[in-house]
């Protein structure tokens, strides 16, 4: 994948012709990522979708299996669909383009209390946190 760094982590229980194998069955080709890792042995490994929802199950279960062979502390897998929890690009943007709009176009004429409930609409604190 192109967009994937040169050089990345993967599970050493993956050998190099199932990661290229796998690769195909990826949006984007863009195989699972060891993004972060804590001295406790939690690790946070970004992973796109996969195409064939057929296959989904199958091949997801064997990437799941081989990070856990790799933890250290061979600690289960916890999956979160970040696409259902957190907002696109574009509400992020539209968010941003609210509290621009709240801070710097608009005049701060009206109480506290009704600018802070505007500025609670815009969602933007609530995207940042």
């Amino acid at each position: 994948s192109t967009s994937l760094p040169e050089y990345f982590v993967v599970p050493s229980s993956l050998a190099d012709q199932d990661l290229k194998l796998y690769s195909y069955s990826f949006i984007g080709r863009r195989m699972p990522l060891w993004s972060w890792n804590h001295p406790n042995g939690s690790a946070l490994v970004r992973m796109a979708n996969i195409k064939d929802v057929l296959q989904q199950r199958r091949i997801d279960q064997r990437i799941c299996n081989a990070i856990t062979r790799s933890h250290p502390l061979r600690s289960d897998v916890y999956k979160s669909d970040l696409d259902k929890c957190l907002p696109n690009i574009q509400e992020v943007q539209a968010a941003h383009n609210k509290l621009k709009q709240l801070c710097v176009d608009d005049p701060f004429d009206d109480t506290e209390e009704k600018w802070l409930s505007s500025l609670e609409n815009t969602r933007w604190l609530e995207y940042i946190r």
